[in-house]
């Protein structure tokens, strides 16, 4: 799933180097954070945080076998 977001988020950004993914388990939730070059937030969020939702969508259907609840939080 790392690999995953990394890839799509490495696709998006003009600072591809700088596209980090951290992982954060909990009990019920698998959290992901991935973290830009700050002149790239703006281009991971999108228009009205459209790109954001759709990366969400993307990485929750992938981890449909999981047994925890998956989320991606973008941290600048």
């Amino acid at each position: 799933m790392k690999d995953l977001i990394t890839v799509i988020a490495k696709a998006l950004v003009d600072h591809p180097e700088e596209v980090r993914v951290a992982v954060v388990e909990k009990e019920d939730k698998i959290e992901y954070r991935l973290s830009v070059h700050p002149d790239d937030v703006g281009k991971v969020i999108g228009k009205q945080g459209k790109i954001a939702k759709s990366l969400r969508t993307v990485v929750t259907s992938a981890a449909v076998k999981e047994t925890k609840r998956v989320a991606v939080e973008i941290v600048s």
